[in-house]
């Protein structure tokens, strides 16, 4: 555009010589040049709007061609090898330390149905029923007479079902092959293996993946197809694990016990050989998670990771084995036990009121004296009393490669006084998981070096930070051995002729999830380690509510409830770890020597 000048000098000049405004010329000529612009911008404006018009049209046809295309079309589902969505068919089996199956893949396969193909919707659905007792017949025929074109019927079937359905010869039913997760074993190592279901699914392949346990936990490692060929060892020995699961359930039936779980562990590898939780469920059936009442109740609660409780006097060495570490007694240091004993304005008794008076440091732990392990705590202070078990790893959730472990951290006090450092020394005031229980007795077991309890097998020792010297843990396990051997000991009845068991009871009373405990509910524990002299296993047996009834009076303690349970266990299952009784070894003191002339 030409730009006109506003004030022209030959028009100025002009208007002078006639006498006229020359500001009325600049006036008209800014008054043109304002119209010129409107009419350039208005151009513009609309040329822009005419494009835009051109590309909502266009797109909008699109979308209803594509609408159009689809109402007209058959529906399908989506491709296994769809680009950029291919469904992962493949899982890598998972086997036992010695290549035993726990959990492999089968292949099954879905039924599904295309309603418009159907023959004879209302003959097929009346079959359907009858081969799958748990289909509605009704909602099946409303399906198919109504306006669905696609429908999952059953999403696992069996070569039996398959067939059967394939007589009916309706060509609307169709099959989707499938790679079924199978754990051969049933229930056995429910809660390890957890289960496995189905993620994004086609007509042509579904993708298996884990809801919990080491399913879960290793879901990366198992569903990447490189490993397919690969599969993840455990530390789990099948046969034992067998072994320590029948027990654990007569156990539990004969005690009249809610619950039960067993732990046996290397103390030098930290390798979980058998882990049991009761009651329990089959993986290939997973039930569904309870919505309501204790959590406890429910097959899914994995009580050796997910309970968390007070685990009484099973503390009590951890107690005296510091207090030697420390150079404040020996194991035939006296302690002044009688009462009264009052800490914070609590009052410290014993079992049933006993008064044991003056007790040596290994009496108090073979005859499980509170006040004596209190008396230890106080000369230990709860300063040094939290460094020592935080550093056994009891203030943290154990590592155990299963889901469910993250879920079972301690519960400390909120303030932690001398009378928490007392009552803790007993196994009050600090709950943890049985999994906690089981490295805190390794670490005594192994000569003081911290262990961490794991699912995979290791290729050699992996022994952690020392937490005590090899001398203070082989006076803490002599004194565990007299519990069981001593003849004022609460776990006599945990002796196995030839495998010298040392190990200690203890009996907490249940909290009620309101705030209190139950008089008449309790919680037993009995941890252990064998042969004493050369520990090999940690075993941890514990019971929820139980009730040994054979005299008439029920008891309740540990020393009559789990305390068989764990010496049952031990007699079957150590022979299938290669272990053979043996004498156990003395001291040798007083020999003369003579001569035969």
């Amino acid at each position: 555009m030409i730009r006109t000048p506003l004030r022209p000098l030959a028009r100025i000049l002009e208007a002078r010589e006639k006498g006229e405004n020359p500001d009325a010329i600049e006036r008209e000529n800014k008054r043109i040049r304002h119209e010129q612009m409107r009419d350039q911008s208005r151009m513009r404006a609309e040329g822009r709007l005419l494009v835009l018009g051109v590309f909502f049209f266009c797109a909008f046809s699109v979308v209803g061609a594509r609408m159009g295309l689809l109402a007209v079309s058959e529906p399908v589902e989506p491709r296994a090898q769809a680009p950029g969505s291919i469904i992962s068919n493949t899982r890598a089996d998972i086997v036992d330390r010695n290549g035993n199956i726990l959990a492999t893949n089968m292949d099954t396969h879905a039924l599904y149905a295309q309603p418009p193909h159907l023959i004879d919707p209302q003959g097929s659905a009346e079959k359907l029923a009858a081969i799958f007792p748990d289909v509605n017949k009704d909602r099946l025929l409303k399906d198919f007479t109504g306006k669905r074109k696609f429908l999952w019927v059953k999403k696992k079937i069996s070569p039996e079902q398959m067939q059967a359905v394939h007589d009916i010869g309706d060509p609307g039913l169709l099959f989707a092959p499938r790679d079924m997760r199978l754990y051969p074993n049933g229930s056995l190592a429910a809660h390890v293996m957890g289960g496995a279901s189905f993620g994004r699914e086609g007509v042509r392949a579904a993708e298996v993946i884990g809801v919990a346990g080491v399913e879960k936990y290793f879901d990366d490692y198992l569903s990447d197809p490189e490993n397919a060929g690969k599969p993840l060892k455990l530390s789990l020995d099948l046969s034992v694990q067998a072994a320590a699961e029948r027990v654990l359930w007569g156990g539990m039936k004969l005690m009249n016990a809610k619950g039960a779980t067993s732990i046996l562990m290397d103390v030098k590898t930290g390798e979980i050989i058998s882990v049991a939780s009761l009651p329990s469920f089959d993986p290939n059936n997973r039930p569904r998670p309870a919505v309501e009442g204790d959590p406890s109740d429910s097959p899914l609660f994995n009580r050796s990771v997910q309970g968390v409780y007070e685990l009484g006097s099973t503390f009590k060495i951890f107690a005296a084995a510091q207090a030697m570490e420390l150079g404040l007694v020996n194991a035939n240091t006296v302690i002044d036990t009688k009462g009264p004993m009052k800490v914070g304005g609590h009052r410290i008794g014993e079992f049933r009121g006993k008064n044991y008076g003056k007790l040596t440091v290994s009496q108090i732990i073979e005859k499980s004296s509170n006040r004596g392990t209190g008396r230890l705590a106080l000369m230990i202070g709860k300063e040094r009393q939290k460094e020592f078990l935080q550093s056994l790893g009891l203030f943290e959730k154990t590592p155990f490669e299963i889901v469910e472990a993250s879920g079972g951290r301690p519960l400390l006090p909120s303030r932690y006084t001398d009378l928490s450092a007392v009552t803790i020394s007993y196994g009050h005031g600090i709950s943890t998981t049985a999994m906690h229980l089981a490295a805190g007795y390794a670490a005594i077991a192994n000569g003081g070096r911290v262990v961490k309890p794991t699912l995979m097998k290791q290729d050699g020792p992996q022994l952690g930070p020392r937490v005590m010297s090899e001398r203070v843990a082989a006076a803490s396990r002599a004194m565990l051995r007299d519990v069981v051997a001593g003849d004022d000991g609460t776990a006599t009845f945990a002796e196995v002729p030839g495998y010298f068991v040392g190990g200690k009871t203890g009996t907490a009373d249940k909290p009620k999830p309101r705030g209190g405990y139950y008089k008449d509910k309790t919680i037993t524990t009995f941890a252990s380690m064998f042969p004493t002299h050369d520990p090999k296993y940690v075993l941890i047996v514990t019971l929820d509510e139980p009730i040994e009834t054979s005299s008439g009076k029920p008891r309740r303690t540990a020393g009559w409830t789990a305390v068989p349970v764990a010496a049952e266990m031990i007699r079957r299952v150590a022979p299938l770890l290669g272990m053979r009784p043996a004498v156990e070894p003395k001291p040798i003191g007083g020999v003369t020597l003579t001569s035969s002339n």
